[in-house]
């Protein structure tokens, strides 16, 4: 066998083979470390504020402080909504050995239900261990004393405070200032709607009616924060700054929380409203609906238990001086008066015969006056001061519809009367217009027959009732009613000024004396609708009474209360104001299915005038 002869090694060419393989070996390297230099400077120069930023936001983190909300008092300094400290048993699960073993030693102090037992252990389930919890809410000061002595028997368990809305005088204010309750969804998604969310980053209620709500705004404050430095589990190490809150604005009332209580205590059980305004400025006085409620049940969440409590047939959820609709009856007569002297209908000499009764020509159906024999002669003072429903039924069917309705839009009928409630309703002004939208029916005279006594499709709110007779004795002159006259901040003071409305204007101002004559005449005289009511004031006051029929009677059939059902039977009205000579309150009383609003009237009256002693001096009438 041949041997091969051994191949000769070519070191040259091998030397170069490995300095281009080492030169491509250090090129790529080269590369791969400045790619990794210019990333690194990326990183570390050109992002570093970047990164440090999200840094930040991982050790630091801002926590929302929840503003003090603004206090509510009445026009004369007292207190009508406040905050107050709340006491909550606060657990931190990590620093407690034996939960369950502490959760059944501490019902020796305090008294845990299985339900807030679970609904604490369903909570840690959810946060994490280092976070406080609430085991229960809302302790009484038995409750903090007994936990405080025994605290050092209970790591991890502490009492936190915080503050609540709470309503000194429960049910007598509701209607009007209304609630602060838990914010839901729906609110919220309106706040980040209007660009409020971030405001309210810390805060757990909100107004859901009444001035609190009106006034949100206003009573919420600003919103503060915290910088805190946090490990990377969360827990706060430290605190880095603070921006404090402030606080919402105070606001000080119109309303007399004196006069508030008086009409409370008059209605009783009764079902009603009562207004009292102030008749240089509007402002309401006293703005009461019964049957009321205590507000304070909602603020820490209403039970379904005394929710369904409130749904009952006498409404107390309904604000009745705002909402209520009840047909204005006969308080509308002074109105209707001016409006006949300034058509020409009358004057004050015109004097008409009164049946008892009143029949459109050719017609067989009777309207009948409250007094069945009638008021014999009658010119435009004895119709308001008997109250005669003939003498109106006839004024108002030569008037027509087009012309009372157009009248009394002045005087805030059948609009919302912009107090400074959301809870308002318009009611209902009857014209040809509303009745072909609503009935798709035409308007027949015979309709407005019993619109001239204020019944029909008439309805109306307290409160529009009240503003309507503030226009009257103020000769046209319109002050809107409000209940807010000062907000305050700090050392700050804003007063309200509510502008007027357009004024009502007659062709003859001589109109507005005879009607306010005539409802003098309704309280002075002896034949007045409201005479023995006022007997023996030291103040001069005029008024009007206004019945109004729930259910028809039949022709020839006379009302008998006793034979009715007692949601059956007639509501009964009165406005008034005092001193006659200078009015400086109005009142207006609707009470339902019952009876004595002129009584009511009188003791709203006789407290406002002990309270602020004006010039009372009386015309004698005789």
């Amino acid at each position: 066998m041949r041997k091969h002869r051994p191949t000769i090694r070519d070191h040259s060419a091998e030397a170069n083979l490995f300095a281009r393989r080492a030169f491509v070996g250090f090129v790529f390297v080269t590369i791969l470390v400045a790619v990794l230099l210019s990333n690194l400077y990326t990183i570390q120069v050109d992002d570093h504020q970047d990164y440090q930023t999200r840094s930040n936001d991982n050790r630091i983190k801002v926590i929302p402080i929840a503003p003090n909300r603004g206090l509510i008092y009445d026009r004369n300094g007292v207190l009508l909504a406040e905050n107050k400290p709340v006491y909550n048993l606060e657990v931190i699960p990590e620093e407690v050995d034996d939960l369950d073993a502490s959760l059944s030693a501490l019902t020796q102090f305090i008294d845990i239900s299985e339900q807030q037992k679970n609904d604490f252990l369903d909570d840690i389930k959810h946060n994490r261990r280092f976070k406080s919890q609430v085991l229960k809410a809302r302790l009484n000061e038995q409750e903090v004393a007994r936990f405080s002595v025994n605290q050092h028997k209970f790591p991890g368990f502490s009492i936190e405070a915080r503050l609540a809305r709470y309503y000194p005088f429960a049910d007598t204010l509701t209607h009007a200032l209304g609630y602060v309750a838990k914010l839901n969804k729906k609110e919220l998604a309106q706040l980040e709607a209007q660009e409020q969310g971030t405001n309210y980053r810390a805060t757990h209620d909100i107004g859901k009616l009444g001035i609190e709500k009106y006034y949100e705004q206003l009573l919420h404050g600003q919103v503060g924060s915290q910088r805190v430095e946090v490990n990377n589990r969360g827990r706060v190490i430290r605190t880095l700054s603070m921006t404090p809150p402030q606080p919402g604005n105070d606001l000080v009332l119109t309303l007399d929380v004196g006069l508030q209580q008086i009409a409370q205590h008059a209605l009783k059980d009764m079902r009603g409203a009562v207004i009292v305004m102030d008749a240089k400025d509007g402002g309401v006085l006293a703005l009461y609906s019964n049957p009321s409620y205590d507000p304070n049940l909602f603020v820490h969440g209403i039970s379904s238990k005394n929710y369904k409590a409130l749904l009952n047939p006498d409404r107390p959820l309904i604000n009745r001086t705002t909402q209520g609709r009840y047909a204005p009856a006969s308080t509308v007569k002074p109105h209707m008066a001016v409006l006949a002297l300034e058509e020409g209908l009358v004057t004050e000499q015109t004097s008409m015969w009164d049946p008892g009764f009143f029949q459109i020509p050719n017609v067989d159906h009777k309207w009948r006056d409250w007094k069945r024999w009638g008021h014999g002669h009658v010119d435009v003072y004895k119709a308001i001061e008997e109250s005669c429903d003939t003498y109106f039924y006839d004024v108002s069917y030569r008037l027509g519809i087009t012309k009372i309705s157009d009248f009394m839009a002045q005087f805030g009928y059948g609009d919302l009367t912009g107090i400074d409630i959301h809870e308002e309703t318009t009611a209902i002004l009857p014209s040809k217009e509303w009745k072909e939208g609503r009935f798709k029916e035409s308007w027949w005279r015979g309709d407005t027959i019993s619109v001239g006594i204020g019944q029909g499709y008439w309805t109306a709110t307290p409160l529009q009732i009240a503003n309507a007779m503030n226009i009257l004795v103020n000769r046209g002159i319109n002050h809107p009613p409000h209940l807010v006259q000062v907000v305050k901040k700090d050392n700050d003071v804003t007063q309200i000024n509510n502008e007027e409305k357009p004024p009502v204007i007659l062709k003859d101002p001589r109109h507005w004396q005879v009607a306010l004559d005539a409802m003098h005449n309704t309280v002075q005289k002896t034949s007045g609708t409201a005479h023995r009511a006022f007997k023996g004031t030291n103040y001069d006051s005029a008024g009007k009474t206004g019945t109004a029929q729930i259910v028809s009677i039949a022709q020839g059939e006379r009302y008998d209360a006793k034979s009715l059902k007692e949601r059956q039977r007639d509501n009964t009205i009165y406005v008034g104001f005092a001193p006659y000579e200078d009015p400086r309150i109005v009142v207006s009383v609707v009470l339902e299915n019952n009876h004595g609003g002129v009584q009511i009237a009188r003791q709203l009256m006789d407290y406002y005038f002990a309270a602020n002693p004006v010039n009372l001096a009386r015309n004698n009438t005789p």
